[in-house]
């Protein structure tokens, strides 16, 4: 009889399968058009992600994050034309402020269609950010617009690794894409619908570079 040394020398050693980054972006895209979460890196924090258009996909990020009902997610976007699936209408002001301030970390809230309840939660109004950076980007336009919170359950701190998201969602999260560390901050957020425009989150002097 094979002692167990001998048994783990003569062992076969499994071959390891390493998964080009184009590769991990096709199986991340998959399974969020399939419904299912993720966690990415974004180019602030990272994110949760759900597909916002997915009813049933939304309603499994609030579960996850725990988030409160009534508290409508950020919507990533890599295009203006994606607003008009939300029944977004630029006004003039609208768009002399998307020029000065998109591609970027700050988050602008416009009204939208008043349907979309699953989404406003009542509010009317989305939040919705177009980033820059290419990552981001491209998986949106192969995905569409995705709800992406930060990437920790209500009252916890910002996940700042992979590390930390995973410990927070584990299985609740069905995919789980590496970036590193990420050291930013959330986005700047400015409610739009308003004349003039407030900034809910972030640096108020922000408004004298939208008013001048």
């Amino acid at each position: 009889m094979a002692t167990r040394r001998e048994y783990k020398k003569n062992k076969k050693k499994t071959p390891r399968i390493t998964m080009t980054t184009e590769d991990k972006i096709k199986c991340l895209v998959r399974v969020l058009r399939d419904g299912k979460l993720a966690v990415i890196p974004t180019d602030t924090v990272y994110g949760i992600v759900a597909r916002a258009l997915d009813e049933n996909a939304v309603e499994n990020l609030y579960n996850a994050k725990g988030r409160k009902p009534e508290k409508p997610f950020i919507i990533v976007i890599s295009s203006l034309n994606q607003l008009s699936s939300f029944g977004v209408n630029l006004s003039v002001s609208d768009r002399k402020i998307i020029n000065k301030l998109w591609p970027g970390p700050h988050t602008l809230i416009f009204d939208c269609d008043k349907n979309l309840e699953y989404l406003h939660r009542g509010t009317e109004k989305l939040a919705f950010r177009l980033p820059q950076n290419d990552f981001l980007i491209n998986l949106v336009e192969l995905t569409g617009p995705l709800a992406a919170p930060s990437a920790n359950p209500e009252g916890f701190s910002i996940s700042r690794d992979i590390k930390e998201a995973t410990f927070y969602f584990k299985e609740k999260v069905d995919c789980y894409f590496n970036g590193g560390i990420l050291e930013g901050e959330p986005s700047t957020i400015i409610d739009c619908s308003n004349n003039p425009p407030v900034v809910l989150r972030g640096n108020d002097q922000i408004l004298s570079k939208l008013l001048n």
